[in-house]
C-alpha cells in the first residue's frame, strides 16, 4: 500500500504545510481520496470554535473497519496486521493476519449483534491487553457501536461513573488479566462498579487468566459460548455499518480540572484521516515494517497508534501484554530483538525507569532492526532522550518527540523521522493542518521568536474533539471559552529562534503523571472522602520516573491514631476510588491550607514548597492567613 500522502523531504514538508494553511480544505480533501468511502462528501470543513462547531467530511458516509481492514484483504490479507506477545516471555506469541483479524472481528460483531447491541448503543471495553480487545473495539466499530474503553487500572467506583455518564448497555471484559508479577481480577471489578447500575444488559466475558468469577444469569455470557453460537449458523457475514462521517466512533474519559471526568468525544471520518495521516508520517511508517507501541488501548495512543493509525494504513502493529521491567528490566528489548521491531514508540516515564537499571540489560540485545525512536505522553527531558538516542537507537535513528492529547485525536507538534531535524526536549513542529500561536494571560498573541506563553491552536483539525459526551456546555467551557477563537490545550509553551515549539507543562489544574492526565479536583474528591479527612489541595512536582508527582496537602482531624497508618489509608482510599495510578507520592498533613480572604486556595504557593523553591513564594499579604505558610514550609516531605 502507497501512501502518496507521506512527505518525503523538509522541502515537502514546507510545502505541504503551506498548503494545508492556504487551503485547508483542498488539502484534507485530496487526503481523504485515498480512504475507502461509501459515499463521497459534499463538503469538506464546516466550522466555528464559538459553539463549537465542528464538522469534517459533511455529507460522507464510510465505515473505520473497512478502511482497517476490507480494503487490505485482496493485496495484503496474508500480511501479518497483530503481533501479540504475551505478559509470560514463555507462552506463545500469536499472529493475526488483515485476513483472520477480519474474521475475527466479523464473528464478534455478529456476537454483539446476537446480544442486542445496535448502532450508536454505548459499550464498554474493560479488558487486558490481548488481541481480544483489539477484535472487541473493531467489532464495535464494524456495527457502528460506540465503543468506551476504560483502562484496566481503574477502580470500581472510576468505572461506575464513566458507565452513568455515558449511560452504557452493555460490557465486554475479561476473568481477569495478567500485568507484570500481577493478576488483576477484572470482572470481579466489573461486578462491583454495576452494584446498584440498572442500565447494564449484557456482560460479555472473554477467558485469560481462568480466575474464577461470579456470572449472573441472564446477564453474564462468556465470550467463547457466543463465538460457538455465531460457527453453528456458518459464520455469517456481517456487512460493515454505514456510517455518517460525524457519527461517534467512540468516547474515551480523561481528567479535568473539576472532579468529573469528561467523555472525550471523536467522530469517524476526521479522526480516522487523523490517525491515519500522522501516524504515515511522523513515523515515516513503510510496508512491512513492525511498529510497536507500548501504550495500552486504554489510552488514546492505544487508539490511535496500536489501532486505526497502523491498521487503517496496513501496517503491522505489535501488542504486548506486560510491562518492561518483568521479568526483568530487559523486557522491552527482548521484544524488539524477537520481532525485529522497526518502530518503538513509548513515553518518557518508561525510559527513565529503564535508565535507572543500567546498561546491563541492554547489553547483548539485538536493537538493529529498529529505524525510528518515539516518545509520547510528556515532555521527554534532554538526559532521557539522550539515553535514548545513545544505547537503544545507537546514535543511527530519529527520536520524534510527539506532542498531543486525547482531545486532539493524534499528533500535533512532532518532528518528521528523518525528514525534519529534532531537537532534545523539544517537540519541534506543527504538523501539516496545525496552526500553533502562543498567547499571553488576556488572549493577545505573542509574536516572533524566542518567547513563551500559553499554546493555543487556531484553526481546526480533522481529529479535533468534537464535544463531551452529553455536556457539550463543558466542552466549550473546557476548550473554547479562554481564548476567544482558539482552542486552548492547557499547556504552557516556549518558541525558540527558529521557530520550534517546546511544551512547558500544564498551566491549569490537571498533573502529567506518567504521561496520564490526572484532574487535581479528583484527586482531591477522593482524598476528602476518606472519614479522617477535613480538606486538601493537591499540586504536582518534579518527579525523577514519573515526570510530575502528586504532593497532597491534607487537613486531618488527627483522631484516627497513627498518623503514616492515616496516610496509607488515604492511599487506600484513592486507589478505591479511582485506581493506583492516581495514588499520592507525598502526604503533608498540615493545619490549613493557604487561602484569600474570598477562599480561594493558592496553588501557586502549595506548587512552589512541594518543588523545594521556597526562596520566593511572591505577595502572601492577600493570604487570610500568611503564617500558615511558614508552617507549611518546615514541615515539607
Amino acid at each position: 500500500m502507497s501512501y502518496p500522502y507521506q512527505i518525503k523531504t523538509l522541502e515537502g514538508y514546507k510545502s505541504d504545510y503551506q498548503k494545508s494553511v492556504e487551503d485547508p480544505e483542498e488539502f484534507w480533501g485530496n487526503i481523504a481520496e485515498s480512504f475507502t468511502w461509501q459515499k463521497k462528501w459534499d463538503k469538506v470543513l464546516d466550522w466555528n470554535f464559538k459553539e463549537p462547531s465542528i464538522k469534517w467530511f459533511q455529507g460522507g458516509k464510510l465505515n473505520i473497519t473497512e478502511n482497517c481492514l476490507d480494503r487490505h484483504l485482496e493485496k495484503n490479507g496474508n500480511t501479518p496486521a497483530i503481533i501479540w506477545e504475551s505478559n509470560d516471555p514463555d507462552e506463545h506469541h500469536r499472529v493475526l493476519t488483515y485476513k483472520e483479524l477480519h474474521f475475527k472481528v466479523v464473528q464478534f460483531a455478529n456476537v454483539l449483534k446476537n446480544n442486542g447491541v445496535k448502532k450508536g448503543d454505548r459499550v464498554c471495553v474493560y479488558m487486558g491487553m490481548i488481541p481480544e480487545l483489539a477484535i472487541a473495539t473493531l467489532a464495535c466499530a464494524r456495527i457502528g457501536a460506540v465503543h468506551s474503553v476504560i483502562f484496566g487500572g481503574f477502580s470500581a467506583q472510576a468505572i461506575a461513573d464513566r458507565l452513568e455518564d455515558a449511560k452504557s448497555e452493555f460490557i465486554i471484559t475479561c476473568d481477569g488479566a495478567y500485568r507484570g508479577a500481577k493478576d488483576i481480577p477484572l470482572k470481579s471489578v466489573i461486578d462491583d462498579a454495576l452494584v446498584g447500575n440498572h442500565t447494564i444488559k449484557k456482560v460479555i466475558v472473554c477467558t485469560r487468566t481462568r480466575t474464577p468469577v461470579s456470572m449472573i444469569k441472564g446477564r453474564d455470557v462468556w465470550w467463547e459460548d457466543e463465538i460457538k453460537k455465531v460457527e453453528t449458523h456458518g459464520n455469517p457475514d456481517c456487512p460493515a455499518e454505514m456510517m455518517d462521517a460525524e457519527d461517534i466512533l467512540f468516547i474515551l474519559y480523561t481528567s479535568g480540572s473539576t472532579g468529573k471526568p469528561k467523555g472525550v468525544v471523536h467522530t469517524v471520518a476526521g479522526y480516522m484521516i487523523w490517525a491515519n495521516y500522522t501516524f504515515v508520517n511522523v513515523f515515516q511508517y513503510q510496508q512491512g515494517q513492525i511498529h510497536f507501541c507500548t501504550a495500552d488501548i486504554g489510552w488514546i495512543t492505544g487508539h490511535s497508534y496500536i489501532l486505526y493509525g497502523p491498521l487503517s494504513a496496513g501496517g503491522t502493529s505489535l501488542i504486548f501484554e506486560g510491562v518492561p521491567t518483568w521479568p526483568d528490566a530487559g523486557r522491552f528489548w527482548d521484544v524488539v530483538d524477537k520481532f525485529k521491531v522497526n518502530i518503538l514508540y513509548t513515553a518518557p516515564t518508561a525510559i527513565r525507569s529503564l535508565m535507572g537499571f543500567g546498561l546491563e540489560y541492554v547489553n547483548g540485545k539485538d536493537l538493529s532492526s529498529l529505524k525510528v525512536l518515539g516518545s509520547v505522553g510528556e515532555p521527554i527531558n534532554e538526559e532521557a532522550w539522550h539515553w535514548f538516542h545513545k544505547n537503544i537507537g545507537k546514535e543511527k535513528c530519529p527520536i520524534v518527540d510527539t506532542w498531543w492529547q486525547t482531545e486532539t485525536g493524534g499528533v500535533m507538534i512532532s518532528n518528521i523521522a528523518d525528514v525534519t531535524p529534532s531537537k532534545p526536549s523539544f517537540a519541534t513542529l506543527p504538523l501539516p493542518g496545525i496552526q500553533p500561536c502562543l498567547v499571553d494571560e488576556n488572549g493577545v498573541e505573542i509574536e516572533g521568536n524566542n518567547v513563551s506563553g500559553n499554546l493555543c491552536i487556531k484553526f481546526p483539525w480533522p481529529g479535533i474533539i468534537r464535544t463531551t459526551y452529553n455536556d457539550h456546555e463543558r466542552c466549550r467551557q473546557t476548550y473554547f471559552s479562554t481564548y476567544e477563537n482558539k482552542y486552548f490545550t492547557g499547556d504552557g509553551c516556549s518558541r525558540d529562534e527558529i521557530g520550534n515549539y517546546r511544551i512547558t507543562g500544564r498551566v491549569d489544574d490537571v498533573l502529567n503523571v506518567s504521561g496520564h492526565r490526572i484532574g487535581t479536583a479528583e484527586v482531591e474528591n477522593a482524598i476528602n472522602m476518606h472519614a479522617g479527612v477535613i480538606e486538601s489541595a493537591v499540586v504536582g512536582y518534579p518527579h525523577d520516573i514519573k515526570g510530575q508527582g502528586i504532593y497532597a496537602y491534607v487537613i486531618y482531624d488527627g483522631s484516627h491514631g497513627d498518623a503514616n497508618l492515616s496516610k496509607q489509608d488515604i492511599i487506600q482510599t484513592v486507589s478505591r476510588i479511582i485506581g493506583p495510578i492516581a495514588k499520592p507520592d507525598k502526604i503533608q498533613f498540615v493545619p490549613g491550607l493557604p487561602k484569600t480572604r474570598s477562599g480561594k486556595i493558592m496553588r501557586r504557593i502549595l506548587r512552589k514548597i512541594a518543588e523545594g523553591d521556597t526562596s520566593n513564594l511572591g505577595d502572601t499579604s492577600t493570604l487570610l492567613d500568611p503564617s500558615l505558610v511558614d508552617i507549611i514550609k518546615e514541615g515539607r516531605i
